[in-house]
C-alpha cells in the first residue's frame, strides 16, 4: 500500500520572530530594535495568524520586553499612525491604567495647566481591566470633548490647549490588542508600547507605570526613541498621578542622559482609600464646594512635576508653589 508524503508547508514569515522569542532557555532571546520593528509592521499591517499574535504577546510577556525591543514597536507604530506634523503640543500624556483607588486627579491636574497656557496631547484606552475608572468616561461626564480625528484634535488644542484622544482613533490595530487583556488574562507590551507613542513628537513626554520594574525600561527606551525630554513615575495606579503620601523618584531621560530625581513626600500621615469616587465627587471639588487633603495634594504634586520638567519652574519647591497658585486660580466655575 502506497502512503501519501506529508505535505511539506512552506513556514509563515511572521513564525521567525515567534521562534526567536521561544526557543527554550537557552535558545531564546530578546529581539533587536530591527526585529521588533519588522515585527511590529507586520502585525499592524495584519499580516499575522491570531495564534501566532497570542504566542508572541504572551512569549513577550513572560521574558519582560527589553528597551530596544519597546523602541523597535513604537518606531514601526510611529509610521502607521498618520499624524500632522504641524500640531504643536507642549507635553505627552499618556493614559492607559485607570484608577480604583482613589479618583482620577490626573485628570484635573493636566486639565489645571491647560488653563494655565500649557498644551497637552493626551491619548488612553479604556474598558480593557473591569472595576476601573478610565479616562474618557470622566471627559465624558465633565462635559469635556473627545477628539476622534486629527481635525478635531487641532481644534481642541487651539481652543483649550487641552485635547484627548483614544488609542482607538490613533491605531485600531493596537486598540483591538490593548482589549485582548480578558482573553489572555495578562497585560501585554501593547500596554507599555502605547505609553510611549507620542504621537504629536511633545518636546516632553511624561509616563506613568505601576510595576517599578518597568521604570528604567521606559526611560531607556525613551533615549533610544531619541526624545528630548521624558520622565517615568510610579503613578497613582499606574497613571501620571503622584500620590503624596510618599516619596516621588522620577527617572529621568533627555539631551544629558540619564538621570533620577526624588521628591519628598507632601504629607507625614498616609491618607485612606477614597470613600467617594464619583465624577460628581471631582466636580465638588473642582468648584471648592468638596474639601480633600489628599486630592488636592495629588492635583498639585502631579502639577509641579509637570511644570518643573517642562522648564516652567526650575526647583521643587518653586514647581510646588507656581502648582498651589494654579490651582487656586483655576475656573471653579467651569463644570457646574
Amino acid at each position: 500500500m502506497k502512503m501519501n508524503k506529508p505535505k511539506n508547508y512552506e513556514e509563515h514569515p511572521f513564525a521567525e520572530y515567534v521562534r526567536i522569542l521561544g526557543k527554550g532557555k537557552k535558545g531564546s532571546r530578546s529581539l533587536t530594535e530591527e526585529e521588533a520593528f519588522a515585527a511590529m509592521s507586520m502585525i499592524l499591517d495584519n499580516k499575522v495568524e491570531d495564534l501566532q499574535l497570542g504566542a508572541f504577546l504572551m512569549l513577550l510577556r513572560v521574558k519582560e520586553e527589553s528597551p530596544q525591543e519597546l523602541s523597535g514597536f513604537v518606531k514601526a507604530t510611529k509610521t502607521k499612525i498618520d499624524a500632522p506634523d504641524d500640531i504643536n503640543v507642549e507635553l505627552d500624556w499618556s493614559s492607559y491604567a485607570g484608577k480604583r483607588r482613589h479618583p482620577a486627579w490626573y485628570l484635573f491636574a493636566a486639565l489645571c495647566l491647560a488653563e494655565h497656557g500649557m498644551s497637552i496631547f493626551m491619548h488612553g484606552a479604556s474598558g480593557h481591566t473591569a472595576d476601573r475608572m478610565y479616562t474618557e468616561d470622566v471627559l465624558a461626564e465633565l462635559g469635556v470633548s473627545v477628539s476622534t480625528n486629527w481635525e478635531m484634535a487641532r481644534t481642541s488644542i487651539a481652543k483649550s490647549n487641552f485635547c484627548y484622544m483614544p488609542l482607538a482613533s490613533l491605531s485600531s490595530r493596537m486598540d483591538e490588542m490593548i482589549n485582548m487583556r480578558p482573553v489572555l488574562g495578562l497585560r501585554s507590551p501593547v500596554h507599555s508600547l502605547s505609553r510611549l507613542i507620542n504621537p504629536l513628537n511633545a518636546s516632553t513626554v511624561l509616563q506613568g507605570i505601576f510595576h517599578p520594574a518597568y521604570s528604567t525600561m521606559h526611560q531607556e527606551a525613551g533615549q533610544l526613541l531619541g526624545y528630548k525630554n521624558i520622565a517615568v513615575i510610579k503613578g497613582e495606579g499606574g497613571e501620571i498621578e503622584r500620590n503624596p503620601d510618599a516619596p516621588l523618584e522620577v527617572l529621568h531621560s533627555g539631551e544629558d542622559g540619564l538621570s533620577k530625581e526624588v521628591w519628598p513626600k507632601m504629607f507625614e500621615k498616609r491618607h485612606v482609600k477614597a470613600d467617594n469616587m464619583s465624577v460628581e465627587y471631582m466636580k465638588g471639588l473642582w468648584g471648592g464646594v468638596n474639601s480633600d487633603e489628599y486630592a488636592e495634594g495629588a492635583i498639585v504634586g502631579t502639577m509641579a512635576l509637570a511644570l518643573k520638567l517642562t522648564g516652567r519652574a526650575q526647583t521643587q519647591p518653586e514647581a510646588i508653589e507656581l502648582a498651589q497658585h494654579q490651582w487656586k486660580s483655576r475656573d471653579k466655575s467651569r463644570f457646574n
